[in-house]
């Protein structure tokens, strides 16, 4: 961070948000910002006055106010004064001085904000698979930028950016709406069953467009070329010094270190950074997460409702029952046998006893105490704190075992190897991890421009989709099923 006067100089130009009489101030900027949209740049006291008083709010606002707010807010540096002559007639004319007034820049990007903040919880936010697909385009083109005009490499950059900053914005929005309390609230109502299946074919839709195109961007922005790079980079740095600004001072190291540092903000969400998980696989998990949150309360819904329909047959039948007694002495047996102490419930547990005897009566032993706990999702028992233990041969231990489980599954995985080759229609019978390995690597590739992927011990292979017209079975510990004909190629490695 670079500490400079603009930054650490007071923002008097958002003084009108928080002052006394804040209504007035910020209705009349309203005023002037509607009317900049509209391209009319300057306004007079009696057009601000007249605009103001057609509100019932301000049916008591008078002109010597709104000429008081209005030098406020020139005070404040929010709006530009000039004096007008053109219609001036007479000395006492020009000594009485004439007013327009127009915004400044920093009013309109503040307004700007304030209605976007307004609008927050209107307008919503989505996810969009289209943004995906777009900055994959744009990755893609980036060798190609090398070759162009730096007009056209600021296109394409600007287009990146914005496509990033979008999908970021729309998913935190979006994934904060849904864990907000409202969504909470709303998904154990009987009206979310009917909501519930366009929500998850929504959040599918999306998990489609990550499975599409995240693979493919990784693994262009891991391969993309240094020298490449610094060349389109250095397209878009010397265009952004090529335009002309008004009293600002921007150096080309500071253009180069805010290329740069996008570029790597990009690289570790699609990539991840020094083994971290990347935000795309985060995203990924956190979609899954709430799919299976809105499945389960559906689930509990479901049944609840059943639950409900069930108990007010019951409720039905049991009626019908008291109406056919004879007299009261039989409704009061119907009563003792329906809410009574017909099938009473008993604690099953390993009960201490003094003796075995026969001849003891329970009334004779020691009593017992038998904590119950309920059976709810909210109830937690507490627990004492403790110190924190060093757990360092225990991680030790942990390490050397997943180590070799690895080792393990990477011997089983080269036996099915022929020639550098696994064929999936000539495999053994498979264990469900080797499975699921398997099928990851096939995942991999699938997602990949060029049907290529990495193992996670860095071997690259491909994929021969040369017989994927034709169909196998597979056959595995915990079921069989019917793939392609397809092969995995192992490349040597240098």
């Amino acid at each position: 961070m670079q500490v400079s006067d603009k930054l650490i100089k007071p923002l008097t130009e958002a003084k009108y948000l928080n002052a006394d009489n804040v209504s007035r101030y910020r209705c009349i900027m309203r005023i002037f910002f509607e009317h900049y949209e509209k391209l009319k740049y300057w306004l007079y006291q009696e057009e601000v006055y007249e605009e103001m008083i057609q509100d019932s709010h301000f049916a008591d606002y008078r002109p010597e106010q709104c000429q008081q707010d209005l030098t406020m807010l020139t005070e404040w540096k929010n709006l530009n004064t000039i004096q007008d002559t053109k219609k001036v007639a007479s000395i006492e004319e020009f000594k009485n001085k004439k007013y327009r007034y127009q915004m400044t820049e920093y009013s309109v990007e503040i307004e700007r904000l304030v209605i976007r903040l307004e609008n927050l919880f209107i307008e919503g936010a989505s996810l969009e698979p289209t943004l995906l697909e777009r900055i994959r385009r744009s990755v893609e083109r980036l060798p190609d930028m090398a070759l162009r005009d730096k007009n056209e490499v600021y296109t394409w950059w600007t287009d990146l950016n914005n496509d990033f900053v979008r999908l970021n914005q729309n998913y935190q929005d979006y994934i904060r709406d849904l864990n907000s309390v409202r969504a909470e609230e709303m998904m154990h109502t009987k009206e979310f069953l009917v909501f519930k299946d366009r929500l998850i074919e929504y959040l599918r839709s999306f998990i489609k467009g990550l499975q599409r195109n995240v693979g493919v961007i990784e693994e262009n922005l891991r391969l993309q070329n240094e020298d490449l790079k610094k060349q389109v980079f250095k397209k878009v740095v010397d265009y952004e010094l090529s335009i002309p600004r008004m009293e600002i001072e921007v150096s080309k190291e500071m253009i180069e270190q805010n290329v740069q540092g996008r570029y790597q903000s990009i690289y570790d969400w699609f990539v991840g950074n020094e083994g971290q998980e990347n935000e795309a696989g985060k995203l990924f998990d956190v979609t899954n997460d709430i799919i299976r949150r809105i499945t389960r309360y559906a689930a509990q819904l479901s049944e609840k409702n059943a639950l409900g329909a069930n108990r007010k047959e019951e409720y039905r039948k049991v009626a019908e029952l008291f109406l056919r007694c004879q007299d009261v002495e039989e409704a009061h047996k119907m009563s003792a046998m329906v809410f009574g102490m017909e099938c009473p419930q008993h604690l099953a547990g390993e009960l201490i006893r003094e003796t075995d005897s026969m001849n003891i009566g329970v009334y004779e032993e020691e009593p017992m105490e038998i904590t119950l706990k309920p059976r709810v999702r909210t109830y937690r028992e507490k627990s004492r704190r403790s110190a924190i233990r060093e757990s360092e041969e225990q991680k030790q231990e942990t390490r050397r075992r997943m180590l070799e489980k690895q080792k393990e599954e990477t011997e089983k995985l080269r036996a099915l190897e022929v020639d550098g080759r696994i064929y999936f229609d000539k495999l053994p019978v498979l264990e469900s991890r080797i499975r699921e390995i398997l099928l990851k690597w096939l995942s991999d590739a699938m997602e990949s421009a060029d049907f290529s992927a990495r193992t996670d011990d860095g071997r690259r292979y491909t994929l021969d989709r040369s017989r994927a017209k034709e169909t196998c079975v597979v056959h595995c510990e915990d079921g069989n099923f019917t793939m392609p004909k397809l092969s995995i190629v192992f490349q040597e490695e240098e």
